[in-house]
């Protein structure tokens, strides 16, 4: 991918080519305000202002852009995105909004993190060479051009890592990431792995113990800030591959497995905002990585495991490996005693059935939480969808055996099923939200390439400037 900082650059009168911006109203003011040739060419390419729709107008000796959006003060994040798909390469500015009557730009702030997001290329297996000329944007926003860079370098760290294979984005990986971040923000970082997993979190070694010693499972623990401000938890799934242990997949259930990280992804990505932005708290990253894999000391279904916690778990699907390593370390961050604790993970299939694979399923202690961050995710353009923790089901964990089972065998409100275990592990009275996302976008949408995916980031990472930003709210 093109170095996403060149691509937005501050409007200081430089040569570049412009960008009209009309939504279906201002369309019949703007053509008459053109000649016969624009508007020749204007109607060959059947241009109608709908939202998405592009034309290059030839005039004079050079040509400008159309971009049809819709009516309104500012642009959405993805409203600039197919502009910077299929623009030649340039340097590109907007014109006034020609449904303004010419007088007025619409704010675009949150337009600049889509065309950058629009140019992301996942390329590092590909050897043809071939080498996309940047679009770069000029912008008179000059504040904007560093939190829109910031959340667009946010988006594409989780792609990166999602779509890496997990041979090249296993547990190790995933801790050489979480030291890179903590190098750079002057982080601490402390790493539990292998066999010394067994004593202090038991469930996430008894997931990862099958792999080879090249996947290793670990628990990355990562604190950056004053410790005198709010803490914040933030703990990421980090299962690199899932085979569905002895519960074994199907050939086409393993095919996206490699993505079963990106909720690890997604934690590392908000820790890399609040740490960019020096936002006022203090900062509690938590990744267990693991391979859940075959092997002669696989953990078995009817096995019995200990947890950080405390309580016993009867291990009735091998599949369901995630929350038992976010059992752990979603223990410690409980510890800590945070203000706000956050997790991600790609957990469940059945919040997929529910929401399908745009809409992260959340759950929340707390309504005022819940709601605070639905409004966050419609503001960044990055909505989230609320689930129940409805007490009535948690009699679906009971165990003959033990003090819960890890999967209920009715089949029903597994999302929420699954987030009622996890709750089980939070320390009471915390503040708490469970992501169950998706990380992946099965279909290309403008800005947003089939692959992949940060789905509720932006969520969490306006969630926490509304409590935390100070000027970085506004």
């Amino acid at each position: 991918m093109t170095d996403r900082h060149a691509l937005i650059q501050p409007d200081r009168g430089q040569k570049a080519i412009s960008i009209h911006l009309v939504a279906r109203g201002g369309l019949d003011a703007l053509l008459r305000s053109l000649g016969e040739s624009p508007r020749a060419a204007i109607a060959a390419q059947k241009f109608e202002a709908g939202q998405g729709e592009v034309a290059i107008v030839p005039d004079g000796n050079g040509w400008f852009a159309l971009a049809g959006i819709e009516e309104g003060e500012q642009l959405g994040t993805w409203a600039l995105a197919r502009l910077a798909e299929v623009l030649p390469g340039g340097t590109y500015r907007i014109a006034p909004h020609a449904s303004a009557g010419g007088a007025a730009l619409p704010r675009m702030s949150a337009a600049l993190v889509g065309w950058v997001c629009a140019q992301y290329r996942f390329d590092r297996y590909k050897t043809d060479g071939a080498v996309m000329e940047p679009r770069v944007l000029l912008t008179r926003e000059a504040k904007a051009i560093a939190p829109a860079l910031a959340e667009a370098g946010a988006i594409g760290l989780v792609r990166d890592l999602v779509n890496t294979p997990a041979e090249d984005m296993g547990p190790a990986q995933l801790e050489t990431e979480a030291r890179a971040l903590a190098k750079t923000f002057g982080a601490e970082i402390h790493v539990v792995s292998g066999d010394a997993l067994e004593r202090d979190y038991p469930m996430i070694h008894a997931v990862g113990r099958a792999a080879s010693r090249h996947h290793a499972p670990r628990l990355i623990e990562l604190e950056w800030g004053d410790p005198k401000h709010p803490r914040v938890g933030v703990v990421g799934k980090g299962v690199c591959f899932d085979s569905g242990g002895l519960d074994l997949k199907t050939g086409s259930g393993m095919a996206l497995m490699k993505k079963d990280m990106g909720g690890a992804a997604h934690a590392l990505a908000l820790a890399r905002l609040v740490m960019e932005h020096a936002l006022p708290v203090r900062l509690h990253l938590l990744i267990p990585a693991v391979e859940n894999a075959v092997a002669g000391n696989a953990m078995r279904p009817g096995d019995i495991l200990r947890s950080r916690k405390g309580f016993s778990v009867e291990v009735t699907n091998t599949d369901a490996e995630g929350r038992l390593i976010l059992g752990d370390a979603l223990t410690r961050a409980s510890e800590a005693g945070p203000e706000l604790l956050i997790d991600f993970a790609t957990l469940t299939g059945a919040a997929r059935v529910a929401l399908g694979p745009d809409l992260p399923a959340v759950f929340a202690r707390k309504d005022e939480t819940a709601a605070a961050l639905a409004a966050a995710g419609t503001k960044a353009d990055d909505p989230v969808w609320r689930l129940p923790l409805h007490d009535g089901y948690r009699e679906y964990l009971k165990s003959d055996v033990a003090d819960m089972v890890n999967a209920h065998a009715n089949g029903f409100a597994g999302a929420s099923v699954a987030a009622l275990f996890l709750d089980r592990f939070v320390g009471e009275g915390i503040d708490w939200v469970h992501y169950d996302t998706f990380a992946w976008r099965p279909v290309a949408k403008p800005g947003r390439p089939k692959g992949g995916e940060a789905l509720g980031l932006r969520a969490a990472w306006g969630l926490l400037v509304s409590r935390h930003g100070g000027s970085h709210a506004a």
